[in-house]
């Protein structure tokens, strides 16, 4: 049974094929790679998206990740895009994973940017180089659980962190503004549940599929037809 995890900044490539023994690792999806998947003559059992891009190039389309549905194959998300998608498409059976998947389908988080970063190329192994609002958010509440900040310090700060530009985003910039967070050790979210969803892929080797037929809209032929 094949599985094809696309991350990216969330975890290493090497982590992701130590916990799902066997997985296709793959880059951030961007639009269309899951629809080739899709339309595979031989297609893969499951697909966990995990990171996408969404700047540099066009994001996922949902409409993908349905008809990879409709097709049968298994398809999760967790910690970032996969974060966003999982959300959106739970009622279609796309199946989500971890915190900050709940917290979307709460209506806790509803703006994108919350799972942003920006990272480096695939020769530095993707890694990030600014930290995520949603990373931002969890562990200001920590440290203001551990009483290492106090309430006004945790809204200063976290109304900082939002109207930052997603790159410009760092821990850093926040312990520099107030010291009182160095003694906080950062807890990486997005990891966290990119590992959870990994987990969840290892203990549950078959899915439960949901039946569900896609519209062909104009837009969805067309990206068909230049795939």
């Amino acid at each position: 049974m094949k599985t094809i995890v696309f991350v990216g900044p969330s975890l290493p490539a090497a982590e992701v094929r130590a916990l799902v023994p066997g997985a296709d690792v793959r880059p951030p999806a961007s639009v269309g790679e899951i629809l080739d998947l899709a339309l595979a003559v031989r297609r893969p059992a499951r697909i966990a998206l995990i990171d996408g891009y969404f700047e540099r190039m066009a994001a996922v389309w949902h409409k993908e990740l349905l008809l990879a549905l409709e097709r049968g194959i298994a398809v999760y998300g967790a910690a970032s895009m996969g974060a966003l998608r999982a959300a959106e498409l739970a009622p279609f059976g796309m199946i989500g994973v971890g915190a900050i998947y709940k917290a979307f389908v709460r209506g806790e988080l509803i703006a994108d940017d919350e799972v942003a970063v920006a990272h480096l190329p695939a020769e530095q192994g993707y890694r990030s180089i600014s930290d995520a609002l949603v990373t931002i958010r969890h562990n200001l509440a920590l440290a203001r659980s551990a009483r290492l900040i106090t309430k006004a310090s945790h809204d200063r700060l976290l109304a900082s962190a939002r109207a930052a530009f997603y790159r410009d985003r760092t821990w850093a910039a926040l312990v520099a503004a107030e010291p009182a967070l160095a003694r906080h050790a950062l807890v990486d979210l997005k990891a966290a549940d990119a590992r959870a969803l990994l987990a969840a892929l290892a203990r549950n080797p078959r899915a439960p599929k949901r039946p569900v037929a896609v519209p062909r809209t104009w837009a969805l032929r067309q990206l068909i037809a230049v795939r």
